[in-house]
């Protein structure tokens, strides 16, 4: 039977509307394809540390400084008097985007073995000597994101070191199995002892992206999703040893009025994500941490790729997760602007943070 005019223009007209979506499915692959490639080719390309050649650490053979700061990458901080020290973070693992993105994450022990090797940090039972650090009485985890809080319960068993941080910080110890002996849940505003350390967290918050805000309300046992590591409190942290001072901040987040009255020499100033926030935000983070504690050097740190391994040289994150260089212009001017002195870390180096810094101003 012959079909009429009609019914053979209705298939016709079927036919090429299956073409049509064929090809309109095939051009949204390739071009979610190309997406990827660019966005791929867009995370390799590392801003340059050369433009900032002049700000960077000298190194220093023959330190004697009574406190020794080492700079490890993201916000990890290595502080070290011979005999006692404190630890931020303790962050080593550092997985790489694909896993970061799409997996699930847990702390890498052999990275974490060849960090602390290479940091010199003394392992449990292990006394401070040559090639060693102090020590390790206690590590912080400036707030619970996985790039902070991840390893921090690994870091303590292997050193006999107490984990120190919120209570988010505390579950991730415990889904790690740390004992409870070795977790404590800090007090905000409250001075703390570690041999001839003083220390005190006040509050302060991650920047505004979309990882902020959280809490992690029951222990949390790796391998699990990034997004699992919530933030919950954020610290500023104030180290006062042998009369002098420094303030470590993890993000580039604040809390308005938090350091108020609060002094400090240095402040390492973690400056993650820093860079695609509105000026606004920048002034106001300035004002009111380093404007606010006095401060006469600035230190950068949570600038580096925390996706690359641990051995290899420290990039700044790429674009579009990122822009050092926004960062870095505005403190080079604010510095210039109120004489304080911007330096960046040198890693993995002991450094005297306070060099050329006199007692009082």
């Amino acid at each position: 039977m012959q079909l009429g005019p009609g019914r053979q223009g209705k298939g016709f007209l079927k036919v090429k509307m299956k073409q049509i979506l064929k090809w309109v499915a095939i051009a949204i692959m390739l071009l979610l394809a190309l997406s990827m490639a660019g966005l791929a080719w867009m995370l390799q390309q590392h801003p340059s540390l050369q433009p900032y050649s002049a700000l960077g650490w000298k190194k220093d053979s023959a330190l004697t400084a009574p406190l020794r700061v080492s700079f490890l990458g993201v916000a990890t901080l290595l502080l070290d008097d011979g005999e006692t020290a404190i630890l931020t973070d303790g962050f080593f693992s550092r997985p790489d985007r694909m896993q970061s993105f799409l997996g699930k994450v847990e702390p890498d022990l052999d990275a974490i073995t060849r960090g602390l090797l290479r940091a010199g940090i003394a392992l449990k039972g292990q006394a401070p000597g040559p090639g060693h650090s102090g020590k390790v009485a206690v590590v912080i985890p400036l707030h619970a994101h996985y790039d902070h809080a991840m390893d921090a319960p690994e870091v303590a068993k292997r050193t006999g070191a107490v984990l120190l941080g919120s209570e988010s910080s505390a579950n991730v110890g415990r889904g790690w199995g740390l004992p409870e002996a070795q977790i404590q849940v800090a007090k905000l505003g409250q001075t703390m002892q570690f041999g001839r350390f003083t220390i005190t967290l006040y509050p302060a918050l991650h920047a505004p992206t979309g990882f902020t805000g959280g809490e992690i309300a029951q222990p949390l046992k790796p391998p699990v999703r990034v997004s699992e590591y919530k933030e919950g409190q954020s610290y500023a942290m104030l180290v006062q040893h042998g009369g002098r001072s420094l303030l470590v901040t993890g993000s580039a987040g604040f809390v308005p009025g938090a350091l108020k009255g609060v002094k400090a020499e240095v402040v390492l100033l973690g400056i993650g994500a820093l860079g695609p926030r509105s000026d606004a935000h920048r002034q106001d983070y300035w004002r009111e941490v380093v404007q606010a504690s006095g401060a006469r050097r600035v230190i950068p740190i949570h600038w580096d790729d925390f996706w690359l391994p641990s051995d290899q040289p420290m990039r700044p994150l790429p674009p579009p997760l990122d822009k050092f260089d926004v960062s870095m212009k505005f403190l080079v001017e604010r510095g210039a602007q109120e004489q304080v002195d911007i330096r960046l870390p040198l890693p993995w180096q002991a450094m005297d943070v306070f060099h050329g810094l006199s007692v009082d101003r």
